[in-house]
């Protein structure tokens, strides 16, 4: 085993997490986290990895980005035919992971994912860099390219032939919504004796436990 992956180590020290205190809704819980984590992380606090898995029953798991936030779930946008957007139409079930290394805080959230309605993923896609308009409507997301030449050209032609003009949301392009079952919050803590808080969602009312490390 190499030596200084080994040596690699931090100590966490930069807070407590104490289920006396925590909010009795999840979702308030991760809105105070998250609006730390806009003021302490260099960039992208909305960053998390999402994991999905198809019939194969092979995890998959890649970084997206979160738009939107409140009672009803987590969205975030991508391609429907994209490797992730396949595992979502195979099976609805997926996780969530944030991490805010500058708070020492993680949280990881379960449940299940569904579309939103086309009304609000075209209200978003309007919202969009016109650049990042075209680069949704050219992507084949997830399939075999030929060269980095055939991913520009395509970007190119589809700029020229749209100049001017106001991009529709290509049908293939959307937003997901996550509907958590459980949140768990994560402190890291020193000598490795992390708090974690878990949310389980039961007849409609949050349980809160505590974890072992």
């Amino acid at each position: 085993m190499d030596e200084q992956i080994k040596a690699l180590r931090k100590e966490y020290k930069s807070g407590t997490l104490d289920q006396g205190i925590v909010d009795s809704s999840p979702y308030l819980q991760f809105q105070a986290w998250f609006e730390a984590a806009k003021l302490s992380e260099s960039s992208e606090a909305n960053a998390c990895a999402l994991a999905t898995v198809g019939v194969d029953l092979k995890p998959s798991v890649r970084m997206v980005l979160l738009k939107a936030l409140d009672e009803r779930g987590f969205v975030f946008f991508t391609n429907y035919e994209s490797k992730k957007g396949v595992q979502l139409a195979q099976n609805s079930q997926a996780a969530l992971l944030f991490y805010w290394p500058s708070l020492e805080r993680q949280v990881r959230i379960e449940g299940t994912v569904e579309r939103i309605n086309e009304q609000d993923s075209d209200a978003y896609f309007q919202t969009r860099p016109r650049n990042a308009q075209l680069s949704a409507a050219v992507s084949q997301q997830s399939r075999v390219a030929d060269s980095r030449a055939q991913i520009e050209g395509a970007y190119i032609d589809l700029e020229r032939a749209t100049a001017g003009a106001i991009l529709e949301r290509p049908t293939q392009w959307g937003g997901y919504r996550t509907l958590p079952a459980t949140f768990e919050f994560w402190q890291g803590r020193e000598g490795r004796l992390h708090d974690r808080i878990l949310y389980s969602l039961s007849a409609g009312i949050w349980r809160i436990d505590r974890l072992w490390p």
